[in-house]
């Protein structure tokens, strides 16, 4: 999809049901962002990435992975509601690496999970979701903030559990920053085969993935530091729906 396009609802609507994903250039997703809704505090949005907190739960005992987490309602025609914070669960079937426990997340600051930016990309989700699905279902929202981070020695493994499916209906996968790293391929695969379906790496500030999890395993190759001296990451904002 071309930098300098700017990209329908519609048209990303006919690229899932076609593809079972759509990869769209930052250019063009900060445009249909900017026609859903206000993104004025975006500068505070992705500067909340710097005050994520290390996750406990990585089988691979790896303290490469920090991340908040929260959940949200959404009502047919109705507000997306914030729930009571909760742990983020997936069974065994869907992730055999950190599935089958409960497992409690930093929540994402109020002020982050309620400004214009989550709104935004929330409100942007659910009218893309709401086409793709069969009637006008009510959803379960979990949004999670991840940083992956290199360093000298440890890879940083945006999927430590390989190609997988989360177990929801749809997915977004929008790049905030990536910060002195090679690699992190987003791999895109079949799931009645197995064949690869799509090779993209998210590079840019909104640059972004659209998954129809019913149809498509996804996997991200690790990140490693360009230059192991300075810092390195990758900061993405994962958006999972699923029909309540």
């Amino acid at each position: 999809m071309g930098e300098n396009v700017t990209l329908p609802v519609d048209y990303l609507e006919k690229s899932i049901t076609r593809d079972g994903f759509a990869f769209v250039r930052a250019t063009a997703m900060r445009d249909i962002l900017a026609q859903s809704g206000l993104l004025s505090d975006w500068n505070a949005f992705a500067a909340s990435w710097d005050d994520l907190k290390l996750d406990m739960y990585m089988a691979d005992q790896g303290r490469y992975r920090k991340r908040r987490h929260a959940v949200y309602a959404a009502a047919p025609g109705g507000a997306f509601i914030r729930k009571p914070h909760r742990p983020h669960y997936q069974t065994l079937d869907y992730n055999p690496l950190h599935g089958g426990i409960e497992r409690w997340f930093a929540p994402i600051l109020p002020e982050i999970g309620d400004g214009p930016s989550m709104r935004t990309i929330l409100g942007f989700c659910r009218t893309l979701f709401d086409g793709l699905a069969t009637g006008t279902p009510p959803w379960h929202v979990e949004v999670h903030q991840f940083r992956i981070d290199a360093r000298p020695g440890e890879q940083g493994r945006p999927t430590p559990e390989g190609l997988h499916r989360d177990g929801v209906d749809y997915v977004l996968v929008l790049l905030i920053r990536r910060c002195n790293i090679v690699s992190g391929t987003t791999n895109i695969h079949a799931v009645d085969d197995r064949r690869l379906l799509g090779s993209f790496t998210l590079t840019d500030p909104f640059d972004a993935a659209l998954v129809d999890d019913s149809r498509v395993y996804h996997g991200v190759t690790p990140v490693e530091p360009l230059d192991p001296a300075h810092p390195a990451y990758r900061d993405v904002l994962v958006v999972t729906f699923r029909n309540e």
